[in-house]
């Protein structure tokens, strides 16, 4: 199954990188967006076409919030825009119960997420290698079609990313973890400096332009993604609260004089033991771990081929299809 056309329907950053990528694969790509603008701009930088397409498309691409996957999926399959639909939206399973109550065709859909981005938003951000060597995520419902799955296989292979098919609840609790929490954390984090002194700024590291870089997302996507995966994020942070209350109850500790040398050496190891485990957690980004099955992926089985392994696919991007 190839790809010849594409709708992106919304050309921020994601839809825009995604159309790029298609364009450098010869797919004739059509554009939209509610913003004018924005679709201009994509189009400008030779992302597409920015009109409706006359037939029905191969594929169209989702590139708006979370919580207008569904609603905007009912519309477009009413028009008949696309022969199948696929999504890039960051929190999975919300959107996909919606859609399977609510969609005309939901077999014709499934949804995805291009583990890519930057801290820019909008079309002059967007880049077509945006995705290379990126985890796509797939999530697949018990109704999603076979010509659903591959051709959002395709649209992956196309984009150079890596596909892998995982429960939707378990990626978004994943993505809590991983993305969503220290997005806030990061912002946080960086609402201080507005309140630290003025001189706060101009003794910055590349430390904390580092942790702080990604709180310059787009506040009304971000505020978006956060409520539609609210309670996995929220039990993230419930954890980072505990731990918080453990060190700032160390710490003023540390800090007390009048303090016995047997509390002092206490809070001391909570402290210790906190980055201890602050440097493992880093080596969980690193270690032999990535690349394996992740904890909510499914299994890979296609029909009449070897276990694990998709035609046409390379070696460690194996996934599995769909049972209809």
């Amino acid at each position: 199954m190839t790809l010849r056309t594409l709708a992106v329907v919304g050309t921020g950053l994601i839809g825009t990188s995604v159309a790029l990528a298609a364009r450098l694969r010869d797919v004739t790509v059509y554009l939209s967006d509610r913003d004018e603008s924005a679709v201009r701009a994509a189009a400008v930088l030779g992302a597409g076409r920015p009109e409706a397409p006359q037939e029905p498309v191969d594929l169209a691409v989702l590139a708006v919030p979370p919580s207008q996957i569904a609603p905007v999926l009912a519309e477009l399959q009413a028009r008949g825009l696309a022969l199948s639909y696929t999504d890039v939206a960051s929190v999975k399973a919300h959107a996909e119960s919606e859609i399977l109550d609510t969609a005309p065709d939901p077999s014709r859909y499934i949804g995805g997420h291009p583990l890519a981005g930057r801290e820019r938003s909008g079309p002059l951000a967007a880049r077509a290698e945006l995705f290379q060597g990126r985890p796509w995520v797939l999530t697949p419902t018990r109704l999603t079609s076979r010509a659903a799955f591959g051709r959002a296989l395709d649209l992956i292979a196309l984009c150079g990313a890596v596909p892998r098919v995982m429960r939707a609840r378990a990626h978004d609790d994943a993505v809590a973890l991983t993305s969503h929490a220290p997005h806030l954390v990061a912002s946080l984090m960086a609402a201080r400096l507005g309140e630290g002194p003025a001189e706060a700024a101009h003794l910055a590291g590349q430390g904390l332009r580092d942790t702080t870089r990604i709180a310059r997302g787009d506040s009304r996507l971000w505020s978006d993604i956060v409520e539609s995966n609210a309670a996995a994020v929220a039990d993230i942070l419930t954890r980072l609260q505990e731990d918080l209350a453990s060190i700032v109850a160390a710490l003023y500790d540390l800090a007390d004089p009048e303090r016995g040398r047997e509390l002092s050496g206490k809070s001391r190891h909570t402290l210790v033991d906190l980055l201890d485990r602050g440097a493992a957690g880093v080596g969980e980004l690193e270690g032999p771990r990535l690349g394996g099955p992740l904890r909510g992926e499914v299994p890979a089985e296609v029909p009449g081929h070897a276990p694990g392994r998709v035609p046409g696919r390379m070696p460690g991007q194996a996934v599995p299809c769909p049972p209809r």
